[in-house]
């Protein structure tokens, strides 16, 4: 069974968010790992990128596939988590601890949309 944190939202896609002021950590889920299987490669956007609900902001790449990243969250990318850059399979190490970018927040009500831990867990068992 894959860890589901309950004080996060989750989108569909299988990507987290903790909204902290109006800055959201985003990263993809422990249940998206374990999928994925040995990370080799994350994708990330750039400090500065502007990114949108529902839209690619980025790639994970592991030994078994390719999975797009869509962006849960709209706003600014104000920091990535360099240390993915050179040492991508520590998502699969802590996919929570391991977050892959944090944005400055355009619309915080985009956060409400998002599924709560139950209902994400309902998905993960589909």
């Amino acid at each position: 069974m894959s860890k589901i944190l309950e004080d996060l939202r989750y989108a569909d896609s299988h990507e987290w968010v903790k909204l902290e002021g109006d800055i959201a950590t985003v990263g993809i889920t422990d249940y998206a790992q374990h999928a994925l299987g040995s990370i080799v490669y994350v994708d990330m956007p750039e400090v500065g990128d502007e990114v949108t609900a529902g839209e690619e902001f980025g790639a994970v790449e592991s030994v078994k596939a390719a999975s797009d990243l869509i962006s849960p969250i709209s706003g600014e990318v104000v920091e990535i988590n360099e240390a993915l850059e050179d040492s991508p399979e520590l998502v699969n190490e802590d996919a929570f601890e391991n977050w892959i970018m944090k944005v400055k927040v355009s619309d915080p009500a985009e956060v409400d949309a998002l599924l709560d831990a139950a209902a994400y867990a309902k998905i993960c068992e589909e």
